[in-house]
């Protein structure tokens, strides 16, 4: 287990203190406030030597749309694919807020590290309750890997990350064969940032029985720490020290159940000074963080 700590340079010392003042839970206004602190530490369009095209067309729902972002010039080689998944506690987000650097700083970071760059958004609670987001998820990684040559990316390289019910989205996914499809699983790995993965050892709130219903009978099998146990996909999972401890339960529980399994520790961080939110919104902001640990997660598979 690892802690990925602070080093000179890294957080600005005004946001870290900022950061400290806020309120932990996760509310309207904790939301604006993270958005707030690294809007001016992001870049602004246009964006130089990134090309995004807006709005694919993955599915048939209205939410089953993602971004591209690749570089222009595009490169020769391909490049492995980095996919985002947002959170919004099952009931809320989008892939990108159009007048704000969110999602556009995931592409972004993708692109300048050499990955090509997928932001995704998928039907959400109550409208469409389980297992709505991972039909759409199979179906956005499905569609990438067929159109990853057409935008300059290695459709054997895909690699999740998800944030928040984003990354309960994405171990879903992976957790349950099948919503694979024909393909199989799709994915190099998978990166958690504070998700959750075993329903019958949370306290059940209004919006996650918005998604995943209110019988506690069909919980067991509706989480994903079970099917990601026989899961031989590589797995980053990362907390945030200033966010509900919920989720640093939830983390935690999953790192022990893949530690046993293994005999190993997965890579796993802990992003000392972050909230639920700016865990997320800090990459691309000049913060390494979180962007050196998924660098090496894919590059060397762990």
């Amino acid at each position: 287990m690892s802690a990925i700590l602070p080093s000179p340079g890294t957080m600005p010392a005004d946001i870290a203190r900022r950061i400290r003042m806020l309120d932990r839970n996760v509310t309207p206004e904790l939301i604006q406030a993270a958005q707030d602190l690294y809007v001016p530490l992001h870049e602004k369009p246009p964006y130089a030597g990134v090309k995004i095209t807006r709005d694919h067309k993955y599915g048939p729902a209205p939410r089953n749309r993602l971004d591209i972002y690749e570089p222009e010039p595009a490169d020769r080689t391909p490049r492995p694919i980095l996919m985002f998944v947002h959170g919004g506690g099952f009931v809320a987000g989008d892939k990108w807020f159009e007048g704000t650097p969110y999602y556009d700083n995931v592409g972004l970071w993708a692109v300048r590290n050499g990955y090509i760059g997928v932001t995704m958004t998928h039907r959400l609670a109550p409208d469409d309750p389980w297992p709505a987001a991972n039909e759409d998820l199979a179906a956005a990684i499905e569609w990438t890997a067929n159109a990853a040559a057409s935008h300059g990316g290695d459709a054997e390289r895909i690699f999740l990350m998800g944030q928040s019910a984003g990354a309960a989205h994405s171990a879903s996914y992976v957790a349950h064969p099948e919503f694979h499809g024909p393909s199989g699983v799709r994915v190099s790995g998978v990166i958690l940032l504070s998700g959750l993965y075993n329903l019958t050892t949370m306290e059940m709130r209004p919006n996650l029985e918005a998604y995943y219903g209110t019988d506690p009978a069909l919980y067991a099998e509706r989480s994903s720490i079970t099917g990601l146990m026989h899961s031989s996909i590589p797995l980053m999972i990362v907390i945030a020290e200033m966010e509900p401890t919920f989720f640093h339960t939830q983390g935690i529980e999953l790192l022990g159940a893949i530690s046993q399994r293994d005999r190993a520790c997965p890579r796993f961080l802990t992003l000392i000074g972050h909230n639920h939110l700016t865990e997320i919104f800090h990459l691309n902001s000049g913060e390494n963080l979180l962007g050196s640990q998924i660098r090496e997660f894919i590059r060397v598979g762990r």
